[in-house]
């Protein structure tokens, strides 16, 4: 399964890395990363049938995680990847725009690696 992970942060990617290097190495799971909303968009150009989950950070600057959201809805409404929206507020604001604008799923940070993984698995098995 291949997951692109937007987040502004840029040590996401060693932190993901680490944590599914298992899941890596058995080719379960391939990670790409985008630090921006545009930089999220220019990648799924190109790789869009390949990508079968986004995993979005809400709060970025710039293009916010729910404006990715709404930009991927539209643009891919016929075979729209999964998309799990992350954010570091629990509130009830943004996880109801994030269901309202078509997300799959809701984390909250800092992200509980044991849940996402049983949550991967599971829709990389079903």
């Amino acid at each position: 399964m291949k997951i692109l992970v937007v987040d502004d942060e840029t040590d996401v990617q060693a932190l993901f890395e680490q944590r599914f290097r298992r899941e890596i190495r058995n080719g379960e799971f391939q990670f790409s990363f985008a630090f921006s909303g545009e930089e999220a968009l220019n990648y799924l150009e190109g790789h869009a049938s390949e990508i079968v989950m986004i995993l979005s950070d809400i709060n970025m600057p710039g293009m916010s995680g729910i404006e990715l959201l709404k930009t991927i809805r539209k643009g891919h409404p016929l075979a729209p990847p999964v998309v799990m929206m992350i954010t570091a507020y629990g509130d009830t604001d943004n996880y109801s725009q994030a269901m309202k604008f078509g997300a799959d799923d809701f984390l909250t940070k800092p992200v509980n690696f044991t849940e996402l993984k049983q949550k991967l698995q599971e829709r990389y098995e079903g």
